[in-house]
Order: structure tokens, then C-alpha cells, then sequence
């Protein structure tokens, strides 16, 4: 199953347990987060397209860490002024590994009592160190 997500101005093609790098949202590592703005979503036989969106359907993921891209320089130079500028800029991101994609009516699944308790042991060990 896949779908098409617009988020930050821009639209991603997302399938379950894709790595997406999108702009900065305002959660913090490990949250979910949940994507309303479904544009598109199919699996091998049908595909639905929305009329903007996909009524109902939502697209749920992880967020993985918080980061920002390599920097970009900006160069900007005037021949007869004898004038050069040099600016740099790193965008922020949000990585975000896709968990469910969900059709009208249907609920994310709960994770499992074995992946809780090993992000417990994991922040246990965290702790201890």
C-alpha cells in the first residue's frame, strides 16, 4: 500500500517503513505523528485519488530524530560594483520512519508489549550509564 502526503509545502510518495526527510515539525524524537493530508492512496489494484484529500484516510508515523541538511552557500556577486556576498544557510528537518497507512475507518495498531518493554530496557540502560 502506498499513498501521497503533503506536508510543509510539499508532497512525499510514502509507503509502509519509508524513512521520509521532511520539514521541521514540532515533536520530538520517538513521538507519532500523524499526517491528515492524504492526496493519493493505493495499493496494487485500486488507487484513490482525492478531490483535494483522501476523506478519512490518514498516514501515521515515528519521528526518528530532528536534524538539519548540509549547508547550502549563497554567492552573489556584481562584476562592476566590486561587490561579492557570501551567506550560508542549513535547512532544518524532521526524519520520520512511516508505521501504518490507514483507509477511511480504520485505527493505527498498538505496538507490541515486546517493543515497550524494550525501549524501557533501552532508557533503563540509558539511565545506568
Amino acid at each position: 500500500m502506498f499513498a501521497v502526503i503533503k506536508t510543509g509545502g510539499k508532497q512525499y510518495h510514502v509507503a509502509a517503513d519509508d524513512l521520509v526527510k521532511v520539514e521541521k515539525l514540532p515533536v520530538e524524537a520517538g513521538e507519532t505523528v500523524t499526517f491528515d493530508q492524504v492526496l493519493v492512496l493505493g495499493n496494487g489494484a485500486e488507487t484513490v485519488v482525492g478531490a483535494p484529500t483522501v476523506e478519512g484516510a490518514t498516514v501515521v508515523g515515528e519521528v526518528v530524530e530532528q536534524g538539519r541538511n548540509r549547508k547550502v552557500i549563497v554567492f552573489k556577486k556584481r562584476r562592476r560594483q566590486n561587490s561579492r556576498r557570501r551567506n550560508g544557510h542549513r535547512q532544518a528537518f524532521t526524519l520520520v520512519r512511516i508505521t501504518d497507512i490507514l483507509a477511511a475507518g480504520s485505527k493505527p495498531a498498538k505496538k507490541t508489549k515486546k517493543a515497550a518493554k524494550a525501549k524501557e530496557t533501552e532508557a533503563a540502560d540509558a539511565e545506568q550509564a
